[in-house]
């Protein structure tokens, strides 16, 4: 008799990556008075570009990688990853329209920009590490 093959991934595993959305959802609605001033050479290399594009590489990594481990097929694989990332691209979006609402912060698209590079960041790390092996 063949043994059904589990196609769900324990809920356990996507903790890390629901902790770290909170992070972001945290740090994304401090007030502008909260956030630490950087220094004239940290703006010279766009620090905060670099912020954004490391948290959501974070984000995107910490969902992406349980899929990427599972025994899903690799078209399911494949087509969770590209979720994954539009999904975390569409965080990115929608933590700069909450900005909007938050004293001293704005909607910038740079940093939708810097949010979307990180969460294709970890797409293409998941895609090479998952798919790409053998």
């Amino acid at each position: 008799m063949k043994q059904p093959t589990n196609t769900s991934i324990p809920f356990i595993k996507f903790i890390p990556g629901i902790a770290w959305f909170f992070v972001v959802l945290i740090v994304i609605c401090l007030p502008k008075s909260e956030i630490p001033v950087t220094s004239d050479w940290l703006d010279k290399i766009f620090f905060d570009k670099w912020v954004h594009l490391g948290m959501f590489a974070i984000l995107a990594y910490l969902f992406m990688d349980p899929v990427g481990k599972h025994s899903f097929s690799t078209p399911k694989k494949k087509s969770i990853l590209l979720l994954l990332f539009l999904s975390t691209a569409g965080w990115g979006l929608a933590t700069e329209c909450i900005q909007l609402g938050i004293p001293g912060r704005s909607f910038d698209w740079w940093d939708w920009a810097a949010d979307s590079v990180g969460a294709f960041v970890a797409y293409t790390a998941c895609r090479m590490r998952y798919l790409f092996t053998g």
